[in-house]
C-alpha cells in the first residue's frame, strides 16, 4: 500500500518504512508527526482525492533535523567588475513512515456539544459619530422600520427605544 501525501509545498509517494526528506517541520527527533493531506491512496484499487482523501492520513516518526549540502550561487556580468557568490543549506527533517491508514478521530469538545440556547442578541452600540447608512443597517438588523429621510438624532432615538 502506498499513498501520496502533501507537505511543504511538494508531492511525496510514500510507503511503509520509507525514510524521506520533507521542508523542515516544527517537531522534535522521536516525535511523530501526521501528515492529513493525502491526495492519493494505493493498493488494491487507487483512491484519489478532491482534493484530499477523507479520513486517511500518513503516521512518520522524525528520524533527524538537519540542513542539507551547500549550493553555491555565483552572479557574474562580463566587463562589468560584478560578482556575487553566497551559498544556501537547505533546513529540512527526515522522517520515517510508520503507518498510513485512517486519520485518528478528533476528540468532540464539551464547548460544543453542551451548547446553551440561542440568546436574543444584545443591541449594538450605537454612537452620534456613527455614519447615517451604519445606522440605517443597525436598525434594519434589529428590525426597525425608519424612514430613508429620518434625522440621524431620530434613526438613534428610535434603536435605543427599541
Amino acid at each position: 500500500m502506498y499513498a501520496i501525501i502533501m507537505t511543504g509545498g511538494k508531492q511525496y509517494r510514500v510507503q511503509q518504512g520509507d525514510e524521506f526528506r520533507v521542508e523542515k517541520l516544527d517537531a522534535e527527533v522521536g516525535d511523530t508527526v501526521v501528515f492529513d493531506k493525502v491526495v492519493a491512496v494505493g493498493g488494491d484499487k487507487l483512491v484519489a482525492g478532491t482534493p484530499f482523501v477523507e479520513g486517511c492520513a500518513v503516521e512518520a516518526e522524525v528520524l533527524e533535523q538537519g540542513k542539507a549540502d551547500k549550493v553555491i550561487i555565483y552572479k557574474y556580468k562580463a566587463k562589468k567588475d560584478y560578482r556575487r557568490k553566497n551559498g544556501h543549506r537547505q533546513p529540512y527533517t527526515l522522517v520515517k513512515v510508520t503507518g498510513i491508514g485512517e486519520a485518528a478521530p478528533k476528540a468532540k469538545k464539551a464547548d460544543k456539544a453542551e451548547k446553551p440556547a440561542k440568546e436574543e442578541k444584545a443591541a449594538p452600540k450605537v454612537s452620534a459619530s456613527m455614519k447615517k447608512d451604519e445606522l440605517l443597517a443597525v436598525a434594519e438588523e434589529l428590525g426597525i422600520k425608519v424612514a430613508a429621510k429620518a434625522t440621524k438624532a431620530e434613526i438613534i432615538a428610535a434603536i435605543e427605544a427599541k
